[in-house]
């Protein structure tokens, strides 16, 4: 099956990982934003927006999925063909200057290709940021009711009783194959929709028996463009500004969401996700280190010998770097030593695999057509350029329709012993050196499994995150009985997540507290920790042992809001969690008389019936309070000057929010209905005009307040003169779950767990300076944090050290921030800080 080794992990830095650095990585013009708001060199690449997204954030912090979408329906045989409605043409739209299909042509085509063929079928399968139509196209022969029935139930066989379905003799020659294509993730990577429009033509109209064959036996799954905002506009991002495809540990955007419900619906055996732009042509499988829960020796040995036939593809296409500038393919797990890693589930083929995935890889087509070649190159070498990536793409995707027809029965034996592993509790196979060529001890990434995860919370972080479970389809129980189980008694209701699972993979990924990887590889693609138990502020606990107590399946966690009845000063509400934040504000804007404690919490003493829907819709308690509070609360506007996941979470927790950026204040801006400056980019001081400088000068000096994150809040701070501290930070790459201490100022709930990406810590902190949270003396629990060249800036350099400090100087109050509490909107456990961080910066008397 596979040729020879070629030359195996070159050490130094790559190709590949040279071309990450030159920008293969780098954010899109911000969608509606000012340009001046992008700023580089401070950490992970992120987007500014200008503009409030249309969804309504705040369900991302009280549900599974931001909408519920519609997903695949098991029981309705193919074809499923009913118009689709046609959106209104846009002359603006980015594809046309490429030559390329334009979003608005998508649905007349797909309507004209089920008017012409019965193996056809297009669906809506949820909206995007904008509110244009996802499309979902399945080609396969049609099917009667029965075979659509026999189809669910052999699929359902697989994941629920996998050891079953391995006993099933027959079940491979009855079983339709799924493929799944995901194209258009970034929306400025445009021709993977053009290509698999190729492709479904083409198989919808060949009288070849060979595709009566294919068809027969398979149902190939196209996502038409997963991005449609960001096709339209030209942008990486969607019209959020967010990366869709670093979202799949979070799922906060409503795209992200369908692609992953079509992946659970359909459980693709392969799935193959389009993009560019890497000359050659990458495509996966990738360096180490691999994510430890993947089940390696089955997903390697297939994702290679698809790239393999892949590279072969591409190659009998013919280009050449002398006459089209195309140079030969590169597959990462063969041709280079780190730095395009399968580690984290945030990416689309990274994901897939803990869905059922055996063979899952990204492809990137080798033609730049966007940024700054999109705005400088003549239109004829546009249309060139995608002209051949059309190509490329379209090989790729036949070439992985064709390796799952050739390798179908041991793509769905390999499936079905994923799940088989998992359900039986069984250990990791580790395969031995040469398993495929190249595979050797750097390659080796396995975890333990506990017997069990216990979730014994009743709060609105635990119910959030069982929700979060069940979305991405991973078994969860509730407890009838109290039980004892690792030597900790938990009570009846505790939730249960037994691991003998056939998705154990996707369970721990989600729950497990993760590793260092520091000493492991030298470069990263993208985050090397996150940890939805230490991050999102559930209390999960690992235990040894099954659960000795009877237990019934949960469909969806149970309901956390109570309002207890009111002491003598009404109720008190403690701001623990983002979706508290989002109550009070919910209270503030209803014109509810609260009042704040100084303390992190706050108390309402009247308006029952606002206090009754924030506790229904928020998840919130509110406690019987004796003693009234102290500072009255207006609701609190603030002016952000954030990245695009910044200005989410702000949105998601209630704040009013005013975008700001220099060339806003440099405009001539309006401080007087602003209670709190919120740097976190896209802001600096030094570039003010006199006149800005002087009004922001003032804002802060009668009693503004300002949260800072990062080097830009820093540097904001010293250039104004404000709170007397140095920021120190690490490596601009360094990321990951820190282990931290509380403080003894103004914030609650700073000690457990953060996160942080280019780590900064403050040090010479000077009179009137509060620490509100330090790192811990060996912080970093999970991730990649390398000391520096010179071997300063490692995780050694901040232990102990002010990761967050609070104060007042000349009026104003001040909160600094050195970790990334709303990095990507998936540290939900660390919103409350900042909640309660804008509260006292907009309520502190002046200095």
């Amino acid at each position: 099956m596979y040729p020879p080794p070629p030359l195996r992990r070159r050490a130094a830095l790559t190709a590949v990982a040279a071309v990450v650095a030159a920008g293969v990585l780098s954010a899109p013009a911000p969608v509606l934003a000012d340009p001046a708001l992008r700023e580089h060199g401070n950490g992970p690449e992120r987007n500014d927006v200008a503009a409030v997204p249309l969804q309504d954030p705040a369900r991302t912090l009280t549900a599974p999925a931001p909408p519920q979408v519609p997903g695949v329906d098991p029981d309705t045989p193919y074809p499923r063909q009913s118009e689709l409605p046609v959106h209104p043409e846009d002359p603006g739209d980015h594809s046309v200057k490429l030559g390329l299909t334009p979003y608005h042509d998508l649905a007349p085509a797909l309507n004209e290709l089920m008017d012409d063929s019965d193996r056809v079928s297009a669906e809506i399968i949820g909206t995007s940021t904008r509110g244009r139509d996802l499309y979902l196209v399945t080609l396969t022969e049609p099917e009667n009711r029965a075979r659509a029935d026999q189809q669910r139930r052999m699929r359902e066989l697989i994941a629920d009783d996998p050891a079953r379905a391995a006993r099933d003799r027959t079940l491979s020659d009855r079983y339709k194959t799924p493929v799944l294509v995901n194209a258009n993730i970034h929306g400025n990577e445009w021709e993977g929709t053009d290509a698999s429009l190729r492709v479904i033509e083409e198989l919808a109209h060949s009288e070849e028996p060979a595709t009566e064959e294919l068809l027969e036996g398979a149902r190939l799954y196209f996502v038409l463009t997963a991005n449609p905002d960001g096709r339209v506009a030209g942008t990486r991002a969607n019209a959020a500004g967010f990366d869709l495809n670093r979202d799949f540990v979070t799922v906060s955007q409503p795209e992200t969401a369908a692609v992953r419900q079509v992946m659970i619906d359909t459980q693709p055996l392969v799935m193959v996700d389009q993009h560019g732009y890497v000359n050659g042509t990458l495509i996966e499988p990738c360096t180490p280190p691999h994510g430890q829960n993947y089940e390696y020796d089955l997903f390697i040995k297939n994702t290679y010998a698809n790239a393999l036939a892949m590279e072969e593809a591409i190659l009998e296409l013919g280009y050449t770097p002398e006459d089209d500038g195309v140079r030969p393919p590169q597959i990462p797990f063969r041709d280079s030593a780190d730095g395009w890693d399968d580690w984290p589930p945030i990416f689309t083929p990274m994901y897939a695999p803990y869905q059922g995935a055996v063979a899952s890889a990204t492809v990137e087509f080798p033609m730049r057509v966007n940024n700054a070649d999109y705005r400088d190159l003549p239109e004829e070498e546009l249309r060139r350029r995608s002209s051949i990536n059309t190509d490329i793409s379209a090989a790729t995707i036949e070439a992985t329709i064709e390796f799952a027809r050739e390798n179908r029965e041991e793509l769905i034996a390999d499936q079905i012993e994923v799940f088989r592993r998992g359900a039986a509790g069984e250990e990791q196979v580790v395969p031995p050196q040469g398993w495929v060529p190249g595979f050797g001890p750097e390659d080796v990434y396995t975890t333990e499994f506990p017997r069990a995860y216990v979730l014994p919370g009743r709060d609105r972080a635990t119910a959030r995150l069982v929700d979060f479970l069940i979305a991405n389809d991973v078994r969860v129980d509730r407890a009838e009985e109290g039980f004892t189980a690792g030597g900790s008694t938990y009570p009846a209701g505790s939730y249960v997540i037994d691991m003998h699972q056939p998705k154990r993979g996707m369970a721990n990924v989600l729950l497990e507290a993760g590793r260092d990887i520091s000493g492991d590889v030298e470069a990263m693609y993208d985050i090397s920790g996150w940890s939805h138990g230490l991050l999102w502020g559930a209390r999960v606990d690992p235990v040894q042992e099954a659960v000795a107590a009877p237990t019934g399946p949960v469909a969806a966690a149970a309901p956390t809001g109570r309002v207890e009845e009111p002491g003598a000063a009404g109720w008190r509400l403690e701001v623990a969690d983002g979706s508290d934040a989002a109550a009070l504000n919910g209270l503030l804007a209803a014109g509810a008389a609260v009042t704040w404690d100084g303390g992190g919490a706050v108390v309402a003493p009247e308006a029952a019936g606002a206090v009754a829907e924030a506790a229904d819709r928020h998840g919130a308690v509110f406690a019987a309070a004796d003693e009234p509070g102290g500072t009255a609360l207006e609701p609190v506007t603030v002016a952000v000057a954030g990245a695009a996941d910044e200005v989410f979470t702000l949105q998601a927790l209630g704040f009013d929010l005013v975008p700001v950026s220099t060339a806003v204040l440099n405009g001539g801006f309006d401080w007087s209905d602003v209670d709190v400056l919120y740097a976190g980019s896209g802001l600096v001081y030094a570039d003010l005009d006199a006149g800005a400088r002087a009004a922001l000068d003032g804002f802060l000096a009668g009693g503004g307040g300002l949260v800072g994150r990062g080097a830009t809040g820093a540097r904001l701070n010293d250039q104004a003169g404000l709170l007397d501290v140095t920021r120190a930070a690490g490596r601009s790459d360094a990321n990951g779950v820190v282990a931290a201490e509380a403080g003894e100022g103004v914030l609650t709930g700073t000690g457990g767990h953060t996160f942080v990406y280019s780590p900064g810590w403050f040090t010479d902190l000077g009179a009137g300076v509060s620490v509100e949270q330090t790192y811990a003396d060996d912080p970093l629990v999970a991730g990649h944090w390398r000391a520096d060249a010179n071997g300063a800036g490692g995780p050694d350099a901040a232990a102990g050290r002010a990761a967050v400090v609070s104060g007042t100087a000349d009026g104003a109050a001040v909160v600094l921030f050195g970790t990334e509490p709303m990095f990507r909107h998936h540290p939900k456990g660390l919103f409350a800080q900042v909640a309660q961080a804008l509260y006292w910066t907009a309520s502190a008397p002046p200095a």
